[in-house]
Order: structure tokens, then sequence, then C-alpha cells
């Protein structure tokens, strides 16, 4: 088969590396992918979100299916492009309809969702500039700390937490009446905090079956010991070592399972992958947040423990036959340390010349945030290389990840040297 594979980070790199595996892909295609995906596809330099131009290649390479990595082409309703165009019906397309992507586009619709199907979360309410100060008062019916969420997509950096009633309120008019995420804080949803620990749940469904693939934990914040700005993660560990039977069988009776039922039962078609932020509160599992792909970095970490042929799947859900088919896990722990430019997430600088990636043997190097110029590979982004390793627990992982990190090198790069630390 040729495919597409749409995106150019650490997640196109690892699904394409996993693709890329499979018999049954022929020819891959990367639009507009890295410097990791151009060593081992085709590099298209098209953006996910132009549509009309993505249809012209699909046409002209004879396309037999596209995979969706990012986010925003799924809420804009690919999907849905493709299904209503006479020439590219027949291409499946994994990922869900616009309609089931405002699981991630709309945090007030997922909670709403969430409610309606009896799925466990957080109590919430929502605001806009016009009701800020009912949100104020809101705000006043909790207790510490305060979460404030832009209800639309802000590149995973939309979430504030805060333990001072008046920094919230001072932040929530903030996001609201001065637009601080954009459009993506027009409408902003408070929820009562939860304490625990978090984890991701990833779901593979053709709407109606599904599988469930390896948990993983990422690590959201730039500073060591979970502290600074949050970040797009900065490392990741899979399996989750607290995720016991025990949990997982909640997991599954009380989120996964409802969650499917719930997409058919609203009529939504969904082709694709569920990822499901989750928080583990004294052994209760409740759900944080819905996106409607894999995450990163922790495809980096699921992808390598998946045995089974990654193609045959997309093709069983773009079949509707998941149940036809078996997912298979290593057995093994797979860790990945993210390694980024100095100054990220806020000002940072690009086209640093990255070198050493050639000495890493022991682990996995996937690009995130890299291109190729004049012949070399240069930082392209905030997050720049996932280093991912195995090991027979996370520890031993961790460690291999950190002596393959010690043969890198581009100016200011910064990693954190703690991933882990709380498990």
């Amino acid at each position: 088969m040729t495919i597409l594979l749409l995106g150019s980070g650490g997640r196109e790199h690892a699904l394409a590396w996993k693709m890329l595996q499979s018999s049954k892909c022929s020819k891959l295609f990367v639009a507009p992918g890295n410097a990791g995906t151009a060593s081992i596809a085709t590099n298209v330099s098209m953006q996910p979100t132009d549509f009309e131009s993505i249809k012209k290649f699909v046409l002209e390479e004879k396309i037999e299916m596209v995979v969706v990595g990012p986010e925003d082409p799924l809420v804009a309703g690919i999907f849905d492009f493709f299904k209503n165009d006479d020439d590219l019906k027949l291409v499946p397309v994994i990922g869900p309809s616009q309609e089931g992507a405002k699981l991630e586009g709309s945090k007030e619709y997922a909670k709403e969702f969430l409610i309606k199907h009896k799925i466990p979360t957080a109590a919430y309410d929502s605001f806009t500039a016009s009701t800020v100060e009912n949100g104020c008062k809101f705000l006043e019916t909790l207790s510490p700390p305060y979460v404030l969420k832009a209800d639309g997509l802000a590149a995973g950096k939309g979430v504030v937490i805060l333990n001072d009633l008046d920094e919230a309120k001072t932040e929530l008019r903030n996001m609201l009446v001065h637009q601080k995420f954009g459009n993506a804080s027009s409408k902003v949803v408070i929820e009562e905090f939860l304490d625990g620990i978090e984890l991701s749940c990833f779901v593979l469904t053709d709407g109606k079956n599904y599988k469930i693939l390896p948990t993983a934990k990422d690590y959201k914040r730039i500073g060591e010991g979970d502290t600074g700005l949050n970040t797009g993660g900065m490392g990741a560990v899979s399996p989750v070592p607290f995720a016991d039977a025990v949990l997982m069988e909640k997991i599954e009776t009380r989120i996964v399972k409802p969650t499917i039922e719930g997409l058919q039962k609203d009529g939504i078609e969904y082709k694709g992958f569920v990822f499901i932020g989750l928080i583990n509160v004294k052994g209760e599992p409740m759900v944080i947040e819905y996106n409607v792909r894999m995450g990163d970095p922790e495809t980096e970490v699921v992808m390598p423990r998946i045995k089974s042929d990654l193609v045959e799947l997309f093709l069983a859900v773009a079949n509707e036959k998941l149940d036809e088919v078996s997912v298979e896990i290593d057995s093994r722990s797979a860790t990945t340390i993210m390694v980024v430019s100095g100054g990220y997430p806020e000002d940072f600088q690009k086209g640093k010349t990255i070198t050493g990636i050639e000495n890493v043997q022991d682990s996995i190097v996937f690009h995130a945030g890299t291109k190729f110029d004049n012949g070399n590979i240069v930082s392209n982004g905030g997050r720049v290389l996932a280093i991912t390793s195995y090991g027979n627990d996370f520890n031993e992982a961790i460690k291999k990840s950190y002596q393959s990190i010690e043969k890198l090198h581009f100016d200011k790069m910064y990693y954190r040297k703690d991933i882990g630390f709380d498990l």
C-alpha cells in the first residue's frame, strides 16, 4: 500500500518507523515530516490542514490510506472532507470525524459527553467574557488549587492550575477578556482539582470495537520535580507501573467501554485513536481530558511496545473489523526522554547543528523538531529529539536513554534528568 502520514513531530516519526515494519506498506509519504522521517520515508512539503493540496497529492500518487498524526486537521474535518468527496471517499482516513474530534477541540463538549454517558470526571462549569464575573463567583465555591482550561486547542498549553483565589480570578480575566490564548480561550472551563497521579490510556477503535494499547505516563513540566511551565511533554514511561490489573479493569469497564458506546449512541463516526487522559484518585480512575490522536511523547514509548503489524490494525479499523485482529504487546518497558531547545517553552532559537545521533546504539532516536540544512541535521522546534530505550523495567530503560543522550550535542540543549522520579 501507498500511505500518506500527516504531521511533523516525534509522534509522526514513531508512527512512520512502526508502519514501515509492515509488509503491507510499500511506500510511505510524510507531510511535512522532519529530518527523521526524511531518512526512512519520503517527506512532502505540504501542511496537514491544506486539504486541497492533500487531495491533489492523494490522487496523483494513488494514496491508499491517510493516517492523521496531529489534532488540527481532525478538528478541521479532514475525515469528512474525504468522506464527502467522490474522488476521495474510498480512501480510508485513520482519525475521527469532525464531530468526534470535538472531544479534543472543545473542553466543554468533552465534559458534556462525559457527564451524559456517566463517565467519572471532575465537577465543572464553563464561562465566556460576558459571564467572567460569574466564573469568579464559581471559583469561590471551590477549594484550591483552581483548574482553568481554555476551551479550544492551545497546543497543550491552555491549562492553568493556581493555588491562590485572587490569582485564579486574574488569570480567568486574562484568558477570557484579554484572550491570553487567543480564540482558544474565548470560553474557559473551570473544574474541581483532582488529587492523584496521572496516566494516559490509548485506545484504537473502528467506532464499534476497540483495542486498548499500552498505557503511558508523560511529564509535562519543563523543570525537574514537575515544576515550571507546561510543555508539550518532556518524557514518557510505558507501561505505567501502578496500572495493575485491578485499575485497568476499572478503566475499561467505567471509562473505555462507555466512551465507545457513547460514540455509537450519539451517532459519532470514529475510526482512529482515543487518548484518554486519566487521574488515579486513591485507586479510582477519572477522566481529565480526551485527545483524538496519539500523544507526543507517549507515541514514542507506545509504538515500540506494539509487536503487531500497525498497518494491519489500521486496515481493520477502516473496515470495522478490529474485533477480528489481536494486538500483541512487548512485555519490556520503554521510556523516552525529550531533548529540547534552551529557553523552551518560551523563547528559543532554531537552526542549531545536532551531532552524535549516529553514535547512539542502545536507543531509538525519534526526531521531533528537526530538519536538514546543507546536509546537517539542525533543530527546528522547541522539542528536538526523543530518545527511546527498552528495559526489563522503567529504571533500566531510563538509564539507557540517559547514557544515549550523553552522545548527543547541540547548542543550549536541555533535558530533564528526573523522568520517572515519582514512580
